[in-house]
């Protein structure tokens, strides 16, 4: 622990004349932490400033902590920022519970204190038992990919990055350097506590590991470094495949091609999966396991067209024939009608839209499902552009009879989440002239000879 200086140099963690924020609890982790970037500030050119937060759990134990940390930075000349904060009135005030609450309360002032010194680094004291103890827990969980890897020595935060310095060394080796050294850490009371899943894992598996073999900490850390290289080569790859694969991209729902996304290696999928996830949610939530990705695998790969899945925080995946739809959108649905003024141009919820004009010919309109031409002699207004109706008939081109729109939507293989929203176009009569993209009515009429026409495009 003495060459710490070597292995910033190593894992480049820090360049030289930087300014390192500190997070110190007082305990033997942080604290060693500190003392080893005070005795490298010369060798490295280094600014330390300590952070501490006491979250007033434990009265004048947690103020006593917070006077021995002042202290201890005061006796060696490191600049130290210190906070109460009642972290039990902001945890009832956002309804979370006291773990998350206190750490969203001890980054936030950690941002601060970066912004004050100008600082990028924020080193935090996690050691190689921690990692064997994330790894566990996340295996356990049922994590998969990145999250396997545990805690990252570098990632990203605020306007720079964390770091953690001391992931190579087990916690007998910070207690050593800390009785070596004369630290005389504090001992939160609550880490003996098994309440907690990281407590029953750190007295109850740890021993038993460490017991097999004295230096797995070492093992835990190269298999964390390994597979973030891999996870990050594989990560590459799902995206360039994941392109072929996704339709459509929006804020709050994504829709792929099944068939593209089932030809993929199922390392790939799984990828796949968890890159849509991580789009769409802001924060992944702690209940979203492998579960989840395998039940979407399966669901993909039968042979039923249609199903759904409900994922945690009211993300809803809908397989519709050969599309499968992520969204949040699903129970925001609302029904629409709009007036189609001649002329003019309606822009639907759903991003397509319908633009009416006149014309005295149709020698240079195009034809297709996407274009309705209408004589002014057949033209009974208002037009109208609206959501579908339960019992909706068309009388289509070419056929005798009515056909239910239900019918065509069906025959059409459109999405069971679009239909919902498509629109129809019917006359002030009440009658359908046209199913935008799908179907045209026997009301339409290509003769040439009629003098003035309404054409209607459809653009999706």
């Amino acid at each position: 622990m003495e060459n710490l200086d070597v292995l910033i140099r190593q894992q480049q963690l820090i360049k030289k004349g930087s300014t390192i924020v500190v997070g110190v609890s007082g305990g033997p982790d942080s604290l060693a932490l500190l003392h080893m970037l005070y005795k490298q500030k010369k060798k490295l050119h280094l600014n330390v400033v300590a952070a501490h937060v006491d979250h007033m759990f434990r009265g004048e134990q947690s103020q006593a902590e917070m006077d021995f940390v002042i202290s201890f930075c005061n006796e060696r000349e490191i600049t130290c920022e210190a906070r109460q904060i009642d972290v039990k009135a902001y945890a009832k005030a956002n309804q979370l519970s006291s773990q998350v609450a206190a750490r969203e309360c001890r980054y936030e002032f950690f941002k601060e204190v970066l912004d004050k010194y100008q600082s990028t680094y924020l080193a935090l004291g996690h050691h190689g038992d921690d990692q064997i103890e994330t790894i566990l827990m996340r295996l356990v969980r049922g994590n998969i990919g990145e999250a396997l890897a545990g805690i990252k020595r570098i990632r990203p935060f605020h306007h720079g990055h964390i770091i953690r310095p001391m992931l190579d060394f087990s916690k007998n080796q910070i207690l050593h350097y800390c009785d070596k050294n004369n630290l005389m850490p504090r001992f939160d009371p609550s880490n003996e506590s098994t309440d907690y899943t990281r407590n029953r894992f750190r007295k109850y598996v740890l021993p038993f590991i460490k017991q097999e073999n004295p230096l797995v900490h070492e093992k835990f850390q190269y298999f964390s470094e390994t597979l973030l290289e891999d996870e990050t080569y594989l990560h590459a790859l799902t995206e360039k495949h994941m392109n072929t694969v996704i339709k459509r991209k929006e804020k709050f729902a994504v829709e792929i091609d099944i068939k593209a996304f089932l030809s993929l290696p199922l390392p790939l999928q799984r990828r796949g999966i968890k890159l849509i996830l991580n789009y769409l949610y802001v924060n992944i939530p702690s209940s979203l396991s492998s579960i989840h990705i395998e039940s979407l695998q399966s669901l993909l790969s039968q042979d039923h067209p249609s199903g759904s899945l409900d994922y945690p925080g009211g993300l809803k995946v809908i397989k519709s024939y050969q599309t499968c739809l992520f969204t949040f959108e699903h129970d925001e649905f609302k029904e629409y009608c709009y007036v189609l003024e001649i002329p003019s141009v309606v822009t639907l919820p759903n991003g397509y839209s319908i633009s009416c004009h006149a014309a005295q010919n149709i020698q240079n309109v195009k034809k297709g499902n996407d274009f309705f031409l209408l004589s002014k002699k057949d033209l009974s207004e208002p037009l109208i552009v609206r959501t579908r109706k339960q019992g909706d008939k068309i009388k289509l081109k070419g056929m005798n009879g009515r056909k239910k729109v239900k019918d065509i939507f069906i025959d059409e293989k459109i999405p069971l989440y679009s239909r919902n929203s498509w629109p129809i176009v019917e006359d002030g009569k009440g009658n359908i002239l046209w199913i935008p993209g799908l179907k045209k009515s026997s009301l339409e009429t290509e003769n040439v000879n009629e003098d003035g026409w309404i054409v209607l495009e459809f653009r999706s």
